[in-house]
């Protein structure tokens, strides 16, 4: 087990009542401003020493208040990233990246510099100021510095959340390679579902200081009850593909899953370059028969799993194509004219607009 979490903390009029496990590359707690994001990486981290409970990290306990154990935080092994870089101004990168080994016995450091670098594409900014670097690059840097004390766990703090959408999707791929190809298991705070939906392999759901949900990405982002903020406008199926080939003519890329193949705006990747989607339930429309004379390009045969229903007029519809799970939106009276029920074949009809540039992200091979 990656992380172990039991623990109280009440914090003025606040209290955060906190229990899941995680096993992922990179859990992602997910909640609106003052759900307890924050104090709790902060308590992992040892920021912060909660009333109550038990921290573990890769079976080791780090807090018990039963037993006193309280590891302070410069002898947790945990690296931390911030919202802002905070890189020394009076130290250039290479500077600032070597700093993160101070902290770490020189017999335990393990983390290869040019190793880090080359991952996090920083290897040409070495001599650099921080000054003279982008948003995305302070952000690179600050995430090498931290992997450089050879952590065993990284705790990232909203660290996409003062960067521009450029810089955001500048930055992307780099956590994605650190996800897949790094040897450290991360945590993300953030309450940006695209966000988490192209990062997260878990996900935990905080709400007024509790957790709602925890589970597997792919099964938490399928139900708009766990996101009341965002509900049915980014709730949604994560779908891992492959590049099968592209129609240079039309400026398009088709993908291939295991629920059928998906065409989409022209991708930068190679054939063969494996590739996570996220299907958002809205943009799925439901057919009893293979639809004609639509301009749609994407349609999914499928078999009705699962019928939910949901606040409000509708219902959610999972769906079994293939060997993956995708969920439809769908009004009640929709369900009823079209007698949708479990077991009954169906059609899914997916949006061009479902395949915005926030839900597509590449997935390497050590995670496929």
């Amino acid at each position: 087990m990656i992380l172990d979490v039991d623990l109280r903390h009440r914090q003025g009029a606040f209290t955060l009542d906190a229990r899941f496990q995680s096993e992922g590359r990179l859990t992602a707690l997910f909640g609106p401003s003052g759900s307890g994001k924050t104090t709790l990486v902060n308590a992992i981290g040892g920021l912060l020493r909660p009333t109550q409970g038990r921290i573990c990290v890769k079976e080791r306990v780090l807090v018990d208040t039963r037993q006193g154990i309280f590891v302070p935080k410069h002898r947790r092994r945990i690296g931390y990233v911030f919202q802002e870089a905070r890189l020394f101004p009076h130290l250039n990168v290479r500077q600032n990246l070597h700093f993160g080994r101070w902290f770490t016995p020189k017999r335990e450091r393990v983390a290869d510099f040019h190793a880090v670098t080359e991952l996090l594409g920083i290897a040409h900014l070495l001599d650099r100021w921080p000054s003279t670097l982008s948003g995305g690059e302070k952000q690179r840097v600050a995430i090498g510095r931290a992997l450089l004390s050879d952590p065993q766990l990284l705790l990232m703090d909203e660290p996409l959340a003062s960067l521009d959408e450029e810089r955001k999707a500048e930055i992307y791929p780099y956590i994605d390679r650190l996800r897949d190809e790094g040897d450290v298991p991360m945590v993300l705070v953030s309450h940006s579902v695209p966000e988490i939906a192209r990062l997260a392999t878990s996900i935990v759901v905080l709400n007024d200081g509790r957790v709602t949900a925890s589970g597997l990405a792919s099964d938490i982002l399928r139900h708009p009850r766990f996101f009341p903020q965002a509900g049915l406008v980014e709730a949604g199926a994560l779908v891992e593909a492959r590049v099968l080939r592209h129609e240079e003519a039309y400026g398009l890329t088709v993908l291939q899953a295991a629920a059928g193949t998906l065409t989409v705006s022209r991708l930068n990747l190679p054939v063969g370059a494996p590739v996570r989607m996220r299907l958002r339930a809205r943009d799925i429309i439901l057919s009893l028969a293979p639809p004609e004379g639509i301009s749609a390009l994407n349609v999914l045969p499928g078999t009705v799993v699962a019928i939910e229903e949901v606040e409000g007029s509708g219902v959610d519809v999972t769906l079994a194509c293939g060997s993956d799970s995708i969920v439809a939106s769908v009004t009640r009276k929709s369900m009823e004219r079209l007698g949708i029920k479990v077991g009954l074949p169906v059609q899914a009809i997916v949006k061009s607009v479902a395949f915005d540039r926030d839900a597509l992200g590449t997935v390497h091979a050590k995670n496929m």
